[in-house]
């Protein structure tokens, strides 16, 4: 696969669509072309402290940041009419779909790709866990920022890139 869009969510509380922040990794023809990160104002609009304890995320960070549809407005450009890839894709997508919901929005229907199940194909018991930042060490990938959402999106795309 040359040609795709890696992505990550975090999300401030238990509810898929509460996306606090959003990293995107656009690659066309086997390179990265583009990057994106922005902070979102999550819905519903709280934190649990189990997930700030992941991200480091807070009320306070987000509290001035764009809803969704203000963000999605942009991300939609970059990201049309490429599959979307990410690490444990069905985390991902539920919450592309929770927030779609929340907004009242058409969803799209993106293709989806995981690069968690794909790892587990290739690399099979040689790794502990297809955790992101183990595989991400396996293809030769620092990520030192993890649970930061574009480290993380970094992080698959450079795993993307390698393994499918």
């Amino acid at each position: 696969m040359k040609d795709f869009a890696a992505i990550d969510f975090e999300t401030a509380n238990r509810e898929p669509a509460s996306v606090c922040s959003v990293g995107i990794v656009v690659v066309r023809g086997g390179e990265v072309t583009d990057r994106f990160y922005s902070l979102i104002r999550p819905e519903p609009e709280y934190y649990c402290y189990w997930n700030t304890r992941v991200h480091g995320l807070t009320l306070r960070d987000t509290a001035d940041a764009p809803v969704f549809p203000e963000v999605w407005a942009k991300v939609v450009p970059l990201i049309e009419g490429l599959p979307l890839v990410a690490h444990n894709s069905p985390f991902d997508e539920n919450c592309l779909k929770a927030v779609f919901r929340t907004y009242c929005l058409d969803y799209p229907d993106y293709v989806f790709h995981c690069t968690c199940r794909a790892s587990r194909r290739v690399f099979g018991k040689e790794l502990p866990n297809h955790q992101l930042q183990t595989v991400a060490a396996r293809c030769g990938f620092d990520l030192t920022r993890h649970h930061n959402a574009l480290a993380d999106a970094e992080a698959c795309a450079a795993i993307a890139l390698r393994i499918l």
